[in-house]
């Protein structure tokens, strides 16, 4: 097979999802001891390794998952990345949210085909192909980014993955609660997911934006971002009776005799909080529980939550820094900034690297659609 013949990828827009490879494809390299490597098939490319040397041409037109020998006589295995692998090989500009608990979102929310989801706090967009793959092609994904380098990041990333920009995904930067209710009517969201430091201040703004029976699922990372969310969601009574669970994923060796679990896991990584929004004029049922010895008062919540009693501004209280979130230096978001955008250009997709005003933001606040 001639490689005019199998120059699908970059030429093409939209990287194949099976098939024999092609040039812009994204493809991961296993070598003999496990380690991948993860690269983009160009034209007079070359994967180069302390034990030898792969030229790109000799991957194009290969059935995927195949194996072939560097210039030493080494093995590869050659397999297109899967979701999963991509993101958590993809340049991040924030803390990705991990497959793990991106398909725990999709199952306790109910992503569905054709659902109309609203997403704040996008950062790297991890989160955003996977709803992206949820709600298909006939769905509507309404993405918010506070940051205008996160959502640079994101949006280059969702271009890599996905061949083009999908015309069903609205990228807009800004404050939730200033920009949704211009992107949103009321009662025309099925989903909002928060990823965000204070998800409580965006309740009442996603209640608005959703049906009734429509679900909201936050993710945070702190068991007291968990009870203030939790606390807020209460307060409001729009919702029903919130839900909290975390994932643990513990791989296992399976070889032979020797079954045991990995001395390595990814455990706690975050909280998801669901609750489904209520028709409007409805009352929740209170639950009826067995009295406990100590039950909680208003001053017990003042002593964990401060801010929630007033006795702090909620800005004082909440910073990435006081949640443990790794802060990334404006330099260091401007190199993933051009590491995103310059892994799109190598599968020959263009990404408008400038962010209209929106008409409906406030002064300072931006908002782009990533479909121009």
């Amino acid at each position: 097979m001639s490689e005019l013949d199998t120059d699908t990828g970059a030429s093409a827009g939209t990287p194949a999802k099976s098939g024999p490879l092609g040039y812009g494809d994204r493809v991961q390299l296993t070598g003999p001891k496990g380690r991948l490597n993860t690269i983009t098939l160009v034209h007079d490319g070359e994967f180069h390794s302390h034990r030898g040397v792969i030229a790109h041409a000799d991957l194009v037109g290969l059935p995927d998952a195949s194996v072939v020998e560097n210039s030493s006589g080494e093995e590869y295995l050659v397999l297109r990345p899967l979701l999963s692998d991509f993101v958590m090989s993809m340049p991040r500009g924030a803390a990705i949210v991990y497959p793990k608990d991106a398909a725990q979102i999709l199952s306790l929310a109910d992503i569905f085909p054709g659902a109309r989801v609203v997403e704040a706090g996008v950062g790297s967009g991890a989160l955003s192909l996977h709803l992206l793959r949820g709600i298909g092609e006939q769905g509507e994904l309404f993405s918010f980014e506070r940051r205008e380098e996160f959502a640079d990041v994101a949006r280059a990333n969702v271009a890599a993955f996905s061949g083009a920009a999908p015309d069903n995904w609205t990228l807009s930067v800004g404050d939730l609660q200033d920009t949704l209710p211009a992107v949103c009517p009321t009662d025309s969201v099925d989903r909002v997911v928060l990823d965000m430091l204070a998800p409580w201040e965006c309740v009442d703004v996603a209640a608005e934006a959703l049906k009734p029976g429509g679900v909201l699922i936050c993710y945070v990372a702190t068991v007291t971002q968990l009870s203030r969310t939790a606390e807020e969601i209460r307060r409001s009574g729009l919702f029903t009776h919130p839900q909290s669970n975390e994932t643990m994923v513990r791989g296992w060796h399976v070889e032979g005799l020797a079954v045991r679990p990995d001395h390595r896991m990814v455990a706690h990584t975050g909280f998801l909080i669901t609750a489904r929004r209520l028709a409007p004029g409805t009352v929740l049922p209170s639950l009826k529980r067995r009295a406990s010895k100590g039950e909680f008062t208003d001053a017990d919540l003042a002593s964990w939550l401060p801010d929630l009693a007033g006795e702090v501004e909620s800005s004082e209280m909440w910073s990435p820094e006081v949640v443990g979130d790794r802060v990334k230096s404006d330099k260091v978001l401007r190199k993933k900034v051009r590491e995103a955008r310059a892994l799109a250009d190598e599968r020959g997709v263009e990404t408008a690297p400038e962010v209209e005003q929106a008409a409906s933001a406030a002064p300072g606040q931006q908002a782009t659609n990533t479909a121009e």
